[in-house]
């Protein structure tokens, strides 16, 4: 009997919930999004998770092991609360999402659903080590650009969450002007920035476009966004050692040259030669990744 886990993928943006096998593959037609933003509150986050959680356990096979779900969450995370605390959603900060997932599975299934929670970088990072870009790497972190900027470790083969589950929350490290890398670097940063330029756009997808037609502000913005993680991967590199960075979430797929401009700036600022080795990768999980992840906090 195939074993299967519901997971859960909260963003500062959307939240989706899907089945996904033992395999690590997503079960057809169980897959399917609620919106989350900045307003998000805990009743409305409450009333995301229930649609979503009933949409992915309608499309559970009959013959289906469900051993549990898993929540990845933007961070920070209160992960012995089971409750995340997270920068892109003010409004939501302590709302208790493993048991929201809980409540709403096991209402679904009429029995309890085990629930674990995770930093969605974290989760990230697990996914990418099992099925993805990093396999076989002895120290690798995954890392999301995308409406915020978050990541995880994996050190051969085992996910190292930290002592609250935070470890890899590489979005909230400083940069320059004492803004976080998050500030600098994410979508929405970046489309703020070339607007102060005089851009005349509005999101990352108007930067993609822009970027691509030759507007030199637009394309400047995907630079100095690229140039900015490189620089904070130089560090975690120096500190952990790592061998790989896999990179994925929506704006790291800005241009196409976006993880060569990563992987330049990394080797530039690096400070010594094992550093400077580290090789940055695009996610090999596309945009499934999340939840993959969220899905192997419960099956790996």
């Amino acid at each position: 009997m195939t074993r299967y886990a519901l997971a859960v993928d909260v963003g500062g943006t959307k939240m989706e919930a899907a089945l996904v096998s033992e395999h690590g593959v997503l079960v057809d037609g169980s897959r399917s999004r609620q919106p989350t933003g900045r307003e998000a509150t805990f009743e409305s986050l409450d009333r995301g998770v229930a649609a979503v959680v009933a949409h992915a356990l309608a499309a559970l096979p009959e013959d289906a092991e469900l051993v549990g779900a898993g929540a990845g969450s933007a961070g920070p995370i209160e992960r012995s609360a089971g409750a995340i605390v997270p920068v892109n959603m003010p409004l939501a900060r302590g709302f208790g999402l493993a048991e929201s997932v809980r409540a709403s599975a096991s209402a679904v299934l009429g029995r309890e659903v085990p629930t674990v929670l995770g930093h969605d970088g974290g989760a990230l990072a697990l996914a990418e080590s099992w099925l993805g870009a990093t396999q076989g790497a002895g120290a690798s972190l995954s890392i999301v650009v995308s409406t915020g900027v978050g990541g995880g470790f994996v050190v051969n083969g085992a996910y190292i969450p930290g002592a609250t589950g935070n470890a890899g929350h590489l979005g909230q490290v400083r940069r320059e002007g004492g803004l976080t890398l998050e500030e600098v670097a994410s979508g929405p940063a970046s489309a703020a920035w070339a607007q102060q330029q005089g851009w005349a756009g509005a999101t990352g997808e108007d930067l993609a476009r822009g970027a691509a037609s030759g507007d030199e502000i637009a394309r400047a913005a995907i630079v100095r966004s690229a140039t900015a993680v490189g620089e904070a991967l130089a560090d975690a590199a120096t500190l952990v050692d790592l061998d790989m960075v896999a990179i994925g979430g929506g704006f790291s797929r800005v241009s196409d040259d976006y993880i060569d401009l990563v992987q330049a700036a990394l080797t530039t600022s690096a400070a010594h030669e094992y550093s400077r080795r580290t090789r940055v990768v695009r996610s090999g999980l596309g945009d499934e990744g999340p939840l993959i992840g969220a899905a192997a906090l419960v099956l790996r």
